[in-house]
């Protein structure tokens, strides 16, 4: 008997001529929004009979180019950075300065907003790298180990010495809460830090607090720092949560210490954050308690951020302004940061005779200027690539379509 041809399956044909009929159709209802786009940026008044037959034709491309310039209009008010005037700022730390003096337990969650007096920017701030990006604008990579603990991060520190505040939970990378003088055990940082590198091979985990950044040569689930560990022998990797992972290692992330602190906390202020990131742990905001038991939320941010309508209180101003603020409400002094004092000196251990070209970053001095660590011989080849990397320059090519090689 003769096979019977399979009527189910469309030739190849046909399957050519439905494709190009797909193409043909997107590209037909592109030129209908170019259109009718067109005619919705015009006056009312300006619109031709013709003009107006194009809108009452199509109705539904007009409702969806009116949702998209909503949508635009919403997203541009959320980036916008809103400003206190100086009496509702002083009234709203008035108010957040008795929330802290009452709290049992006071939480600080921190962004990258605390850090931009320290010259690191910020992501999504009108200046930010994730804004910049999205404009098509080129950023170039800096070293970040110049920066030094603004204000803020010295504020912090003093408020813990006071026991006003219980722990502080930073998804910075920066280090700088540690070169503030807060103690270890008292902080979470999530994302890690760009001076501490560790060996995993060892039990428990070692680490090697370095006077430099550690993460040059790493990226997205590429950690090794291309150094070794001095008693194991094995490859030392960065503690950096790099864009797309998720982080696993106890120190200096600090998963425990976070979701304790989250879990006895009754107030909790967030200081420079959008709140995108944090917003997705779950464990930092209780969400399984009744509304009436979970923490109380206090804000200062420029914009807005996810978490407004649950704030008890939003402030509108630079961290540094209002941590001023409310030291001085609080009655707590503000000392200098001094450098010949900074911690990271005392923590960081020192690297092998072998290892002193390792790396082409900026050495942190304990003295106002910079020890700058020049590269061996061997290393000025890889010098224009290796600045490229780590945790904040991989960041810059977040959003950026790589173009396909020609074969």
């Amino acid at each position: 008997m003769e096979e019977e041809p399979d009527v189910g399956a469309p030739s190849r044909t046909e399957r050519k001529a439905l494709e190009k009929a797909k193409i043909l159709e997107r590209e037909s209802e592109r030129k209908l929004i170019r259109l009718v786009g067109r005619v919705l940026k015009k006056p009312e008044a300006e619109r031709s009979e013709e003009e107006a037959g194009v809108l009452l034709l199509h109705r539904d491309t007009v409702e969806e180019l009116c949702k998209r310039q909503v949508r635009r209009n919403v997203l541009k008010r959320k980036q916008e950075e809103l400003y206190d005037d100086a009496d509702e700022l002083k009234s709203k730390v008035k108010q957040l300065a008795a929330a802290v003096e009452q709290a049992k337990h006071l939480v600080i969650y921190t962004g990258a907003g605390i850090s931009t007096a320290a010259s690191i920017p910020d992501y999504r701030g009108p200046n930010g790298v994730w804004t910049q990006l999205q404009k098509g604008r080129t950023i170039s990579s800096s070293d970040l180990s110049k920066a030094e603990p603004t204000l803020t991060h010295i504020c912090i520190r003093m408020l813990h010495k006071e026991k006003l505040v219980k722990h502080v939970v930073s998804q910075n990378c920066d280090g700088l809460h540690v070169r503030s003088g807060l103690p270890r055990h008292a902080l979470s940082e999530l994302h890690g830090n760009m001076f501490i590198e560790v060996c995993t091979s060892c039990s428990p985990v070692r680490e090697c607090v370095r006077l430099f950044d550690v993460t040059e040569r790493t990226s997205l689930h590429r950690h090794g720092t291309g150094r070794r560990c001095s008693h194991c022998r094995g490859e030392l990797k960065d503690t950096i949560v790099h864009f797309g992972e998720r982080g696993t290692l106890e120190q200096p992330l600090n998963w425990k210490g976070a979701a304790e602190a989250a879990e006895m906390a009754d107030v909790i202020l967030c200081l420079g954050s959008s709140l995108k990131v944090l917003k997705k742990y779950a464990c930092l905001w209780c969400m399984n308690r009744p509304a009436s038991k979970r923490p109380k939320l206090y804000i200062v941010n420029l914009q807005w951020t996810p978490k407004d309508d649950l704030a008890v209180l939003k402030i509108h101003g630079k961290c540094d302004d209002v941590m001023s603020l409310l030291m001085k409400e609080l009655g707590v002094q503000i000392p200098v940061y001094d450098r010949a004092e900074d911690p990271i000196f005392s923590l960081a251990t020192s690297l092998l005779s072998e290892e002193v070209n390792s790396h082409t970053r900026e050495v942190i001095s304990p003295h106002n200027g910079q020890e700058v660590c020049s590269p061996g011989p061997g290393d000025r080849a890889e010098e224009a690539t290796a600045v490229q990397g780590g945790w904040f320059g991989r960041g810059y090519g977040k959003g950026r379509k790589k173009k396909k090689k020609a074969a």
